[in-house]
């Protein structure tokens, strides 16, 4: 009989599922579905960044994309099924692990929703975590966390979200991380036993084993005294993304078109299944660009040891293959920094092709769209055919804060040089060579710490749709870049622990070499530009070094505004 499993992706945007045959990885259907209320950006304010989203955008995706997908074959012959999600995007859930925001009093709340890995309301937060870990006399915690806590994390949302909401904070029992909560909401599992992921837990929450898990109650409750107890209503221990989290419950089984034989693999975060997907190996680094970036490696625990390097998001026993550590770091904003520009000059679009009497609404979506496509292959080309020496235009791209090396959300975009010959191509040129400064910064961060980047790998929808990015880091770093075949490489690494927990394969490496589908092209870096990269890159650095001492200036300035109006 012929087997195969579900891997289940939910992204910023969107949820995909990717249905594909269990031993050799094979694509038989694939189904995206977009979020309905994130689309209209309810319950965001980007002016605050905050994002968040509703548990029904999640689980109307879950039964759209599953069922379209599942009916290509028999139901009986879906062994197995995983889900990977963003993350850091903690949610509040009652004593049953039922999101907050899906009972009574609470359905249009923000803060009874998922908190987006994007939303950075916890700067504060972040940085008393970051102070108090150092100070308070006890074990720092960040340190297994790159030595920076991110208000992108776990630990910084609960607590700024308790602090500002007193019926959220009485009314939340416990708190999941999106791929645990979904996984949970699939098996119907008990609260109290279920497997949290091992991958969300270690790179975002600060678990780990040297200390028994968590971050001690003493700490969490000099951190914010509104976290007492919650330690307790958490967990303990953690999985790994191939265990068997538990089975398709019957009402589950129902509505996604199922059996109640389906294994569910334990929960993992995107760019991690992604890096499995991508073929990483040992000091590979696997870039999964999407509106951010995540960049992955993996190494042998007998050779890393107890190192650490400082200013990641994370090292952590088993978060992409089991007896490997994983190490990730990422960039902000990558998409999320070029959707930014596109929406800058798609402005006339935006405000004057409404304002048509003879189409109808639907006719003006499909122009703008049509428009907007156009403009943006013509941009891309435009850009690549910008000769560097004659543009001095330089950018950061920090527009949503800097993820790694050393986490600072508070920092923000900038560019200079601009003059009165500057254009858009020139512009969207230095956002891109901005990026690829970006990631070469995380590239020598690994380096300096003694963990080798012997390869380069591509995956997600900026490394397949633009080749002018790609070749652009390559000739940045210096050294070619391989972009992974998939398009749904989260999803197939999904399905990757999936056919693991359900007996197909006996171990990750195993599922990986069958299930892998390869490179679709390399990259090699153009001889001839390297040096002149390297000197922007210089640049780069001198400008980013300067922004960030403006920035703790004027915060130091507004903090004691702030006091001598207190006083």
């Amino acid at each position: 009989m012929m087997k195969y499993v579900i891997g289940i992706d939910y992204g910023t945007d969107s949820v995909r599922a990717l249905l594909v045959d269990a031993r050799t990885g094979a694509e038989v259907a694939q189904a995206v579905h977009n979020y309905a209320r994130w689309k209209e950006q309810r319950y965001c304010n980007a002016a605050r960044n905050q994002f968040r989203q509703h548990p029904l955008d999640h689980i109307e995706g879950l039964e759209a994309t599953v069922r379209q997908v599942a009916k290509h074959v028999p139901a009986e012959q879906i062994v197995g099924l995983a889900v990977d999600t963003t993350g850091s995007t903690p949610g509040a859930v009652d004593e049953h692990g039922v999101a907050l925001a899906l009972t009574p009093g609470f359905e249009e709340n923000p803060n009874a929703m998922f908190v987006l890995w994007k939303d950075h309301t916890a700067l504060p937060e972040a940085a008393e975590i970051n102070e108090k870990a150092r100070h308070w006399g006890g074990e720092d915690f960040t340190q297994f966390e790159g030595g920076i806590y991110s208000s992108e994390w776990f630990w910084a949302k609960i607590a700024h979200v308790v602090r500002e909401d007193e019926a959220v904070a009485k009314a939340a029992y416990s708190w999941m991380e999106h791929c645990d909560w979904l996984t949970l909401l699939l098996t119907g599992g008990d609260l109290a036993t279920f497997k949290r992921s091992r991958c969300a837990a270690g790179h975002k929450a600060m678990w780990h084993e040297n200390w028994g898990g968590l971050p001690s109650e003493e700490f969490l409750t000099l951190l914010e005294p509104k976290l007492s107890g919650l330690r307790e209503r958490l967990f303990q221990e953690t999985y790994t993304a191939d265990e068997v989290a538990g089975h398709l419950s019957e009402e589950w089984a129902q509505r996604l078109g199922l059996t109640t034989n389906t294994v569910v693999a334990v929960g993992s975060f995107d760019a991690h299944a992604g890096a499995l997907a991508g073929e990483i190996e040992a000091y590979s680094m696997v870039k999964v660009m999407g509106t951010s970036t995540c960049d992955i490696v993996v190494a042998p625990m007998q050779e890393v040891g107890g190192k650490l390097v400082p200013g990641i998001c994370g090292q952590v026993d088993g978060s992409v293959i089991p007896g490997m550590l994983g190490l990730e770091a990422g960039q902000s904003a990558v998409g999320d920094l070029l959707a930014w520009f596109r929406g800058v000059i798609e402005w006339p679009l935006r405000t004057l092709v409404p304002q048509s009497a003879v189409l109808t609404p639907e006719q003006q979506e499909a122009l703008r769209a049509e428009l907007s496509d156009k403009m943006m292959a013509e941009l891309n080309i435009a850009a690549a055919a910008v000769n560097p020496d004659e543009s001095a235009v330089l950018a950061l791209d920090w527009v949503n804060g800097r993820r790694t090396p050393d986490a600072n959300q508070a920092l923000k975009g900038a560019i200079m040089n601009l003059t009165m010959g500057t254009s858009a191509p020139h512009i969207f040129r230095a956002l891109v060579e901005a990026i690829c400064y970006g990631s070469k910064q995380i590239v020598e961060r690994f380096e300096q710490e003694g963990i080798p980047i012997k390869q380069v790998i591509g995956l997600g929808g900026v490394a397949k749709k633009s080749a002018f990015m790609m070749q652009t880091l390559a000739d940045v770093l210096n050294r070619p870049i391989r972009v992974a075949e998939s398009d749904q490489a989260p999803a197939l690494g999904a399905a990757m622990y999936a056919a693991v927990a359900a007996g197909i394969h006996p171990d990750v490496v195993t599922a990986q070499k069958a299930m892998g589908n390869g490179f679709a092209e390399s990259y090699e870096p153009n001889p001839a530009r390297v040096a002149d990269y390297q000197r922007r890159y210089e640049q780069y650095q001198a400008f980013g070094h300067y922004v960030e001492q403006a920035t703790e200036q004027r915060a130091g300035e507004v903090a004691e505004t702030a006091l001598v109006e207190q006083a």
